[in-house]
């Protein structure tokens, strides 16, 4: 008899995306659809993290870099802020032995030193224990933003030029990946953004430059393993070129 392929058995394993990014959008409309306010959407989205998190482990990704918190969410209304930083405290704290079991190296990328004290405190606390760690990179995204990044990047590119160290003559792409936040971690081959919406927020508009994009109507708190599956499964269907044409790959 026929057996049909689940979604993990269709993805080739010497294809898998090295890096995965993902927006991580819906939470709050996912909470009012049922009623309730919306840090209830944000406390269900840690759900999703973690089963994200975990199949990207297991089919050996190196990089899952989330986008949890950017410099414009600062304009939401007070309480919600409390609550998240909160709940971003509260998750490490339940979170960071999980990860040391299961060899993942927790980082972060954005402006961290401008969070709150004891969330900032907590970050450092949490990669330092986990900075031993040689399995999946997760990465998360907080305070961050793609214009901010690449600002403070030509801020200290600017400053070497003045102390003498770079020659602007001598200023690549390869010197201004170097300086961003993400410096020495590959670009992401996959973004993926959940809850229907199609613009990229202010998020690693300099490392997409090549990626592809995967977008879904499905809520964050309901973004699954099978839901990451069937984006890879997508993302393996796709013929990158690079500027090239079919016939030179």
């Amino acid at each position: 008899m026929f057996k049909f392929m689940s979604l993990k058995e269709s993805i080739v394993k010497e294809q898998i995306p090295q890096h995965i990014a993902i927006i991580m959008d819906g939470n709050g409309r996912w909470a009012k659809k049922r009623g309730n306010q919306r840090i209830f959407g944000h406390r269900n989205g840690v759900n999703a993290v973690r089963a994200v998190t975990e199949a990207a482990g297991e089919l050996g990704v190196k990089y899952l870099t989330l986008y949890a918190f950017s410099t414009e969410n600062w304009n939401r209304p007070r309480p919600e802020i409390e609550a998240l930083m909160s709940l971003l405290v509260s998750t490490i704290n339940s979170e960071t032995d999980t990860l040391l079991k299961n060899g993942v190296c927790l980082r972060t990328i954005g402006d961290t030193e401008s969070l709150p004290p004891s969330v900032a405190a907590k970050l450092k606390e949490a990669t330092a224990k986990t900075s031993g760690c040689n399995g999946l990179n997760l990465i998360l995204a907080l305070n961050y933003s793609s214009r901010w990044e690449i600002t403070n990047a030509m801020t200290r590119i600017a400053k070497s030029v003045l102390d003498g160290q770079i020659s602007p003559a001598n200023i690549t792409s390869e010197t201004i990946s170097s300086h961003l936040c993400t410096g020495g971690i590959p670009d992401p081959e996959l973004i993926i953004r959940t809850s229907g919406e199609y613009r990229l927020s202010n998020f690693l508009l300099w490392q997409a430059a090549y990626s592809e994009f995967y977008f879904t109507d499905v809520l964050w708190p309901d973004f699954d393993k099978e839901e990451l599956y069937r984006a890879i499964v997508d993302f393996q269907k796709r013929e990158r070129r690079f500027g090239k044409i079919s016939e030179q790959l």
